[in-house]
């Protein structure tokens, strides 16, 4: 039942025309509209889409339906798309906020030739669009309300995130009393787990007749905010663990101050000596060798270890709490596909 990338990435040529179509009634010269179509397809349309795709994906479980038909695959389309609209608006606010240098292997888009500062205004375009896909599609369905409720809800979420994230390990600025377990929690849950996670099944079963009141997507936060919050800590290990030609980058969570689950996992096992030297390495830019003594209190820490135990143990825990989901109210599979995806991942 999965979408393909290809499949997926067919329809974004389709909702761009859509906002581009309408910007004549909003007086826009024929320059603003080539900037915004430069815009969107620059920040919009790349990336690995994961995100979109899993809306799809589960409307296709829901209805158990290989192939939808095409006016609900285009709606479901339109709420795949929507999110990866929302990732766009929050992926050039963050690069501005964290003087990121590039975003998927070229320039950030705040660092494209005659962008600069005018990309804070963009990312409330970026963002402005999702509403005006939902009206064109979903004005009439009786879901409309509920899912402009669920993105704002989203949003809301994603940057209370955000703000703890940029407070506690700001740029220059290290300070690992800063840093906790519980930090880190609320970090990831807020600023990943709620939009990356969560909010594509719940816009997935909205779309096919889910009352929000329903107890099933309290069901679903139960299991999609844990696996989300893995998926991070996944991403928090492969950053220094992971191997660069496997992962595609190489990590620099300890050189740029981030409460990822490493440190705070360390900071809740050092010796007064292993913190200090944390202390006096973690964060710094340069030279190489501060990074490679904060990896070495890890490795003596033997962290590799307690990522592996914490990873089987939620990997069962989560299998656990899928296994009690009533299949007449959602399927099974709609979380076994998540977990799929995610568990033991290496990239």
């Amino acid at each position: 039942m999965a979408t393909t990338r290809a499949e997926f990435g067919s329809f974004f040529p389709k909702f761009l025309d859509d906002l581009l179509s309408e910007l004549p009634s909003f007086e826009a010269t024929p320059a603003m509209v080539e900037r915004l179509k430069t815009m969107f397809t620059y920040t919009v349309d790349g990336g690995k889409m994961n995100r979109g795709m899993s809306v799809v994906d589960t409307v296709k479980i829901v209805r158990g339906e290989s192939e939808l038909p095409a006016d609900v695959n285009t709606k479901a389309m339109v709420l795949g798309w929507a999110v990866e609209w929302l990732q766009a608006f929050f992926l050039v606010a963050d690069d501005i906020m964290d003087e990121s240098p590039t975003r998927r292997g070229q320039p950030a888009w705040y660092r494209t030739a005659g962008v600069g500062t005018v990309a804070i205004n963009d990312s409330f375009i970026i963002e402005a669009a999702i509403y005006r896909l939902l009206k064109k599609y979903f004005r009439d369905d009786p879901c409309y309300v509920d899912l402009l409720e669920s993105f704002h809800e989203a949003s809301y979420q994603t940057e209370l995130g955000q703000m703890v994230d940029l407070l506690t390990a700001p740029e220059n600025d290290v300070n690992l009393d800063r840093f906790s377990i519980e930090k880190h929690s609320y970090i990831v849950t807020y600023k990943t787990a709620f939009y990356s996670f969560y909010l594509p099944v719940v816009l997935a079963l909205l779309m096919t007749g889910t009352r929000a009141d329903s107890p099933v997507l309290a069901v679903a936060r139960d299991i999609l905010i844990p696996l989300g919050v893995y998926f991070q800590v996944q991403d928090d290990y492969l950053d220094c663990y992971g191997h660069p030609d496997v992962i595609g980058k190489v990590g620099t969570d300890i050189e740029d101050n981030k409460c990822s689950w490493l440190i705070v996992q360390a900071l809740d096992r050092v010796t007064p000596e292993q913190r200090q030297i944390l202390a006096d390495n973690y964060g710094r830019k340069s030279p190489a060798e501060h990074a490679l003594r904060v990896k070495q209190v890890y490795n003596d820490l033997d962290l590799d270890a307690v990522y592996k135990a914490y990873e089987d143990e939620t990997i069962a825990e989560l299998q656990a709490k899928i296994s009690n989901v009533d299949n007449n109210a959602v399927p099974q599979a709609v979380f076994t596909a998540f977990l799929n995806k995610v568990a033991k991942r290496t990239k």
